[in-house]
Parts: C-alpha cells; sequence; structure tokens
C-alpha cells in the first residue's frame, strides 16, 4: 500500500468500550457479579441499614470492578479481532 493509499480507520478503545453490545454485556455482568460481591462483602450492612458514606461508596466500587473488567476484555478481544483480520 503506497503512501497515498488510506487504509480505512479502525474504531479506538474507547469507542469499542461504547459500542452498545458491549456495555449491555458488562453492565450484565456487573449486575451479576456485584451483586453477589457485594452481599458477600457488606450483606450484614446492607441486611441492618447500617451503610455510611464510605460503604455505599464501597458498594459502588463492587459494582464498577466487574463492568470494567468484563468492558476491557471484551475490548482487548473485538481489537484482538480486528488485528488478526488484516
Amino acid at each position: 500500500m503506497s503512501d497515498t493509499e488510506h487504509r480505512p480507520t479502525r474504531p479506538g478503545a474507547f469507542a469499542v468500550a461504547l459500542q452498545r453490545d458491549i456495555v449491555l454485556r458488562s453492565l450484565k455482568v456487573a449486575l451479576v457479579v456485584g451483586t453477589l460481591l457485594a452481599l458477600i462483602n457488606h450483606g450484614d450492612r446492607l441486611f441492618n441499614g447500617g451503610l455510611d458514606t464510605a460503604a455505599m461508596l464501597k458498594v459502588g466500587l463492587t459494582y464498577l470492578v466487574p463492568y470494567a473488567v468484563a468492558s476491557w476484555s471484551a475490548v482487548q478481544t473485538t481489537l484482538a479481532q480486528q488485528h488478526s483480520g488484516d
């Protein structure tokens, strides 16, 4: 391919992470895994109403981490598949 020809551009990692199917799949993973982890780690406080601000932040992070891991994995897989198609 010459310097004057342009290859079609592939979306970057951030654009891939925002694709609807990846977002929905990651949300599902975060809901299931985050709920299990929140119950394991904070169940006593959730049921007794003893959640302070710091505990609520930790519960939020309990959902954020599986979302981030699922999204990262999906993005890496998508980009690898695109690269192998070259």
